[in-house]
């Protein structure tokens, strides 16, 4: 069996009349992500991290953020063509490590629903999604709720 890692991350502003979704969730917040989608920064990080180790390029060049048709697309739809891109390469998903920066709203709550979500869209385990999150004690511009940002390492399984 071949195994690969993927790394991945990406970043959305955060701003006043904008939905905030994040790992598939709408999360109630008096502010949301700016995006071409819906802004969901934790699944664009798991997306890039998929699309790198299977060696598919990048979020952006399979979804641009000038095709009119992604325009405030859900993006668990993104996800799933990701996963379909990997799985014709002939991968499938061995576990999932991410972690999500932003100092507000706190979103502790929301990490067992979110790995319910994902899964759910994944077609795995929610045991194979490990999400963390963390504030930046109130540095950078996640610690002045000016965005948010997201980590995640993939490991896919050649079958």
């Amino acid at each position: 069996m071949k195994i690969r890692v993927g790394f991945g991350y990406d970043v959305h502003r955060l701003a006043e009349g904008y939905d905030f979704t994040l790992g598939g969730l709408l999360i109630p917040h008096h502010k949301g992500s700016v995006g071409h989608s819906d802004g969901d920064t934790l699944i664009h990080a798991i997306c890039d991290a998929l699309l790198g180790a299977a060696n598919l390029r990048d979020i952006g060049f399979h979804f641009p953020d000038t095709s009119a048709k992604l325009k405030g697309i859900d993006s668990k739809l993104i996800l799933k063509d990701t996963l379909a891109l990997i799985k014709e390469k002939g991968y499938s998903i061995g576990n999932i490590d991410a972690t999500i920066a932003l100092q507000q709203p706190k979103i502790k709550d929301y990490i067992p629903p979110m790995q319910q979500v994902l899964a759910q869209t994944l077609e795995i385990s929610p045991d194979d999604i490990a999400i963390k999150a963390t504030t930046t004690e109130k540095l950078g511009f996640e610690g002045r709720e000016e965005g948010v940002s997201a980590y995640a390492v993939v490991l896919i399984e050649k079958q």
